[in-house]
């Protein structure tokens, strides 16, 4: 990590409940998570992998979204309405082959660019097919490199991300109870090895039959876990980091905060 003079930023970690395949009922729980996050002071707002249909393999196909599909001009209305970065996650329509899994990343002056997942999990390559170009976004003057769930099991990607000077290490996951201790593990390690603290945004919903496991947060750049959320409580995880450190918060979302946030 190379040090620099950006000032603290604010990233808002959403695990958050999803549905099936329902994109519309999904993207407005993304909106109201956006809405929350940014009331709390965030300056990004990052959901877990395929965050927008459910990780849902064998539907992919039909739900590869194209590059000007309408849900990225909402969610980059959003991104506007707020002054926040939005990282969503989906499936991408590849016009050569098989799609993508994603991550669309919004920006406040109104743009929009996507990630493409580099590392593919055994079995995923039946349905999907892997990026080949890093993701490194400035954010205020901090460097934040993505990673989709297998990305960071490869530790190319992490060293990649360190040599084109990251400050933050962003991965989107599907992590299950089971997996959660050895992936822990290794995105703690990955924060020590390169010093820059390492978040994650999981999932809490079941998805593609799989039991998943929240605790989304964030590790230190020493690879101390300083923030985590409460298991599979709906919530978002306020990771506020300067200098390497991070200090946090974790706002728990309730049916309160939906029905406010509609009213308004």
């Amino acid at each position: 990590m190379t040090t620099t003079t950006a000032a603290p930023i604010t990233i808002a970690l959403a695990q958050l409940p999803i549905s099936k395949a329902a994109v519309d009922e999904n993207l407005q729980t993304h909106l109201t998570y956006i809405e929350r996050a940014a009331a709390l002071g965030a300056n990004m707002v990052a959901f877990p992998e395929l965050s927008l249909t459910g990780y849902e393999l064998a539907l992919l196909s039909q739900l590869a979204m194209p590059r000007n599909d309408k849900i990225f001009a909402t969610l980059t209305a959003a991104a506007v309405a707020t002054n926040t970065v939005v990282i969503a996650g989906c499936p991408l329509h590849n016009p050569n082959g098989k799609p993508y899994i994603a991550a669309v990343i919004c920006f406040p002056n109104g743009e929009h660019t996507f990630y493409l997942k580099q590392h593919l999990h055994e079995g995923e390559d039946v349905y999907c097919a892997p990026g080949h170009e890093s993701g490194l976004i400035n954010v205020n003057g901090t460097r934040i490199a993505l990673a989709v769930c297998a990305d960071f099991t490869h530790p190319s990607h992490a060293a990649n991300a360190a040599a084109q000077q990251a400050d933050v290490y962003l991965a989107s996951a599907l992590i299950s109870p089971g997996g959660y201790a050895k992936d822990a593990e290794l995105l703690a390690a990955i924060a020590q090895r390169h010093q820059f603290p390492v978040l994650l945004a999981n999932h809490v919903s079941i998805t593609g039959g799989w039991q998943t496991c929240g605790n989304s947060g964030g590790w230190n750049a020493a690879g101390e876990l300083a923030v985590s959320a409460p298991g599979t409580q709906p919530s978002l995880v306020l990771c506020r980091i300067h200098h390497g450190a991070i200090t946090g918060s974790v706002e728990v979302m309730t049916h309160t905060h939906y029905k406010e946030l509609v009213i308004d």
